[in-house]
């Protein structure tokens, strides 16, 4: 991964949105923004706060969480560890 998050912050992958629900198909103007994904770079956490996360765990965010960008056609969200709310297992 050529991007590298500073301090407490991590770059998630999110989980895609369910394309079917039963059978019906969703458009892509009401799909819910997903609420889960995988985090693919921490960084080393700050003097306060030590970093818990790490690459490859899966977490659960809130709605609002981070900031969307995008790099290599991806898109990515980057957020402060204090936005996961908790990790999968």
């Amino acid at each position: 991964m050529n991007i590298q998050p500073l301090g407490d912050r991590v770059l998630v992958l999110p989980a895609p949105a369910e394309e079917k629900i039963g059978g019906i198909i969703i458009p892509d103007t009401a799909k819910e923004k997903p609420l889960r994904g995988k985090i693919v770079a921490a960084g080393n956490g700050t003097k306060d706060e030590e970093m818990i996360l790490k690459e490859g765990d899966q977490v659960l965010y809130g709605k609002y969480a981070g900031t969307e960008l995008e790099f290599d056609g991806e898109k990515y969200l980057m957020m402060r560890q204090s936005d996961v709310l908790a990790i999968i297992k």
